[in-house]
């Protein structure tokens, strides 16, 4: 029997190349995406482990210290006392202090420069009396940064922007232009700098009135030296520490960052994974399909094997046999294009300006393990119950041509279970809109329901495919013929329209649900906003104060207000609420809200302003007083002056910045809001552009540039999406040719005679193309249906968290999505049609 199995698979070699192709395709898709992931980090962790070489011990702010016992603002800095005293520590070489954070630099051109990765800042640490080398970043050309004025730049950027020791760099950290002199070019191994950042380098005195404070670092880390491991380094600088700081070992910091790039690549893994399953899911119907018409075809050769003695084990076996090993060649297949995959895709990388730290292609075991399994699992799995039906030809059929058990009552159960899941999961999507759990009750009801639409495909074929009955009719003999052939074997239809309905099922509602995001946000914001522009930083971080007050001093500007934030504790909670300080004068004309009661003008002094729902949490009404306890640890009170509304761009607590400045350590805003007095122009950007010394890392944009940037976000979440479901799409597409190339050489007989009455090649053609659009287009329209459904439920969630969510029916796109599902028909059919007119009529009419 494994013999048999086995030829049988070299026997129908070219009608199991479809299905070989459906598996190899997912398997490549789940092998890349291994191979690409773990190369990925392998790289990163390679490279921060480089720059970890220097690092025996880490002492930092301590994050998560408890709110209640360090205040709302957090872990302090790290004083230079802590530094000296660990710096004369038994057994310690060297001590760093560190005062890092975001730099913005601009090339020569005023370009941004490692837009999209981190572009950060740091200090030359050359000791107490500025005489000493730092061991992090040796010197190539020139010298370290001194004083005010230099910095030094790393050696990766150098090359890349041109610049050279002596050169002029313009540079931005939280707003305002400096321009500064490069005295140096430097080495690092810092891993964000090999995958494509940069680094800026000042003086320590400088780097710490920029990023921390004087005297103080975000980090310091200690070198040790010989014979003094990283555990009794640790345990000597333990009595030294605050209690709000603690002491790391290199080796922890080593898997701390392991675990971080394990949890940024770990999401883009998840995400790749599931449309490689999505796919694959799209290949069982294929497999399935192939199976049950081969073994429809093998009727007789079946049905003489259990009459020469063998047992129906023993046909589900050799079945089996046979999906075994069309897997296993599937999958070593697969391997091999997944590894070609992941290499395409690091290098492809590299053209869109994204950098990867150099390093060899990691093909981890998991790759290799996962490629068979699949492959060999959803093969067998797939063709298990073609294998049983198989085994349940009684030997009698082999007197006869064709055996085919009667299916009525089979389909009767059938459409029974299908409604009743249909229905079962139709119920729980509605109820799921509602549900607080995270979606969980949706998603189990959208499974449900497309496990019920499949299951009832067979039944909804039928009228569905008659209904394109007058238009087949324009198309003469060889239209009829192709609804019938449609319609005669409605599993095999349900199959192959099935696998392209999964596919535009989520086409179709990721589209429905990006697109009426997007033109909710953009409600919001036009709704909202009645500033003619918002300024904030590239990177959204933080704006220096001065930004704001350059612009408010602005002659085109008539009203301004920065938004800062701030954690605080209010109203006697333990857990840290932000609060927003704005310039209250100026609120009522930059923004457009619904209060309940009060407004902004009662903004100022200890009066605040808190949206409807924080109130109702806190407990809050107008006029109450509650306690605060802000950043700086000193405590006060503010009286609720109004209730307004919120949304996701204005809620919370709202109090006037000069009543919350004082109280945070380095007051800043995350964007500044303006008022023009000729309203927004070319002119006008320009003007406010130059003010702030046409800086490349502010963006000054009016409300159709935030609507264009959440429009462009927002579409290229969708490309992103339209290119990973294309995988299952191709895959549907070779199911389709799968099943009118077997449904062709199972029908030779038939197509012959029809030869021989006079139906010519033309009209051979175009019946089985013909067939192929109504099977395509059967799958579109429940595909179409299913997504605009599941769209719209979608939608009704998130209209809880966005009250100007608006549901949108791209109709051209379904148009188009529609289209392309004829044209999956169509181009689908090219080699099952043409094979089917080049038949030789006599030959076809003699074959059994």
């Amino acid at each position: 029997m494994l013999r048999t199995a086995l030829r049988n698979v070299l026997a129908h070699k070219a009608r199991l190349l479809m299905t070989t192709l459906a598996v190899l395709l997912g398997v490549a898709f789940v092998s890349g995406t291994l191979v690409f992931t773990s190369t990925l980090s392998e790289a990163f962790q390679r490279s921060s482990e480089e720059g970890l070489d220097h690092v025996d011990l880490a002492v930092r702010p301590d994050q998560d210290t408890d709110a209640a016992e360090s205040g709302p603002g957090g872990a302090a800095d790290l004083p230079q006392d802590l530094l000296d005293a660990a710096a004369g520590l038994p057994g310690v070489a060297a001590a760093t202090g560190e005062a890092t954070g975001f730099a913005a630099l601009a090339d020569k051109d005023g370009d941004l420069v490692g837009a999209g990765w981190d572009t950060s800042g740091g200090n030359y640490d050359a000791g107490r009396d500025g005489t000493g080398t730092d061991q992090r970043y040796p010197m190539r050309d020139g010298r370290a940064p001194e004083r005010a004025g230099e910095i030094a730049l790393d050696s990766a950027t150098a090359e890349r922007t041109g610049y050279a020791v002596g050169d002029t760099a313009r540079l931005s950290v939280d707003g305002p232009v400096r321009e500064e002199t490069i005295t140096g070019v430097f080495d690092t191994e810092d891993g964000t700098v090999a995958a494509g950042g940069s680094l800026v380098l000042f003086d320590t005195a400088t780097a710490q009135e920029l990023f921390t404070a004087p005297g103080e670092y975000n980090r310091i880390t200690l070198t040790a030296e010989a014979g003094t491991s990283q555990r009794d380094l640790a345990d000597a600088v333990a009595p030294l520490l605050p209690g709000d700081a603690e002491a790391v070992t290199g080796a922890e910091l080593a898997e701390e960052q392991a675990a971080d790039i394990e949890e940024r690549t770990g999401g883009m893994r998840t995400a790749l994974l599931a449309f490689a399953g999505i796919s694959l899911f799209v290949g069982v119907f294929i497999i399935a399909n192939t199976f049950t018409m081969l073994v429809a075809q093998r009727t007789r050769e079946l049905a003489l094997l259990r009459a020469v003695g063998a047992s129906r084990r023993q046909v589900t076996r050799s079945v089996l046999i046979e999906a075994f090993a069309v897997g296993a060649v599937a999958g070593t297949a697969g391997l091999a294009v997944g590894i070609g995959i992941a290499a395409g895709l690091r290098s492809l990388m590299g053209t869109f300006d994204v950098a990867v730290p150099e390093g060899s292609l990691v093909v981890p075991g998991s790759a290799v393990l996962a490629s068979l399994l699949v492959g060999v699992v959803v093969t067998v799995l797939a063709a298990y119950l073609p294998a049983r039906r198989a085994a349940k030809i009684p030997p009698v059929a082999a007197m006869n041509s064709v055996h085919a058990a009667p299916a009525g009552r089979r389909l009767l159960v059938r459409n029974a279970i299908g409604t009743l899941f249909a229905a079962a999961g139709g119920a729980l999507v509605v109820a799921g809109i509602g549900a607080d759990d995270d979606g969980a009750t949706m998603g189990l009801g959208a499974a449900l329901l497309v496990v019920g639409v499949f299951v009832l495909t067979p039944l909804l074929s039928r009228p569905l495919i008659a209904a394109a009955a007058p238009l087949l009719r324009v198309f003469g003999v060889p239209g009829k013929l192709a609804r019938l052939n449609a319609v005669r074997n409605p599993r095999r239809t349900a199959a192959t329209a099935s696998a392209l309905m999964i596919g535009l099922t989520l086409i179709t509602g990721i589209t429905v649900i990006v697109d009426s995001l997007a033109r909710g946000v953009d409600r919001l914001a036009a709704e909202s906003l009645r500033a003619d522009y918002v300024v904030s930083m590239a990177n959204f971080s933080q704006l220096a104060p001065e930004v704001e007050d350059t612009l408010a001093r602005h002659p085109e500007v008539t009203a301004a207000t920065g938004l800062s934030v701030s954690p605080a504790l209010v109203a006697d909670e333990t857990s840290v609420q932000y609060v927003n300080g704005v310039n209250g004068a100026a609120m009522g004309e930059l923004v457009d809200l619904d209060f309940e009661s009060g407004s902004f003008a009662e903004l100022g002094g200890e009066n605040a302003v808190i949206d409807a729902d924080t109130a109702e949490r806190l407990g809050l009404g107008l006029g109450d007083a509650f306690p605060v306890e802000f950043e700086d640890g000193e405590h006060g009170s503010l009286t609720v002056a109004g209730l307004f509304e919120g949304n996701q761009m204005i809620q919370g607590i709202l109090l006037d910045a000069a009543t919350l400045d004082p109280h945070m350590e380095r007051p800043t805003d995350f964007q500044v809001m303006l008022r023009t007095a000729d309203g927004p122009s070319e002119e006008t950007r320009d003007a406010l552009a130059a003010a702030l010394g046409d800086n490349p890392a502010v963006l000054v944009q009016d409300k159709d540039d935030v609507s264009e940037d959440i429009a462009y976000m927002f579409t290229l979440l969708l490309n992103v999406m339209y290119a990973l479901l294309a995988m299952a799409v191709v895959v549907a597409v070779l199911g389709v040719i799968n099943t009118l190339a077997m449904s062709v050489f199972e029908r030779r007989q038939e197509i012959g005679m029809l030869r021989a009455i006079g139906l010519e090649r033309a009209g051979t053609k175009r019946m089985v193309r013909l067939e192929s659009l109504v099977i395509a287009l059967f799958g579109g329209v429940l595909g179409v249906g299913l997504g605009v459904f599941f769209g719209w439920a979608v939608g009704e969630m998130l209209r809880a968290y966005l009250p100007t969510y608006e549901l949108i029916l791209p109709w051209g796109r379904i148009g188009i999505f529609l289209g392309l599902a004829a044209l999956v028909g169509v181009l689908a059919a090219l080699w099952p049609a043409r094979h089917a007119a080049r038949l030789n009529m006599l030959a076809a009419i003699k074959a059994e």
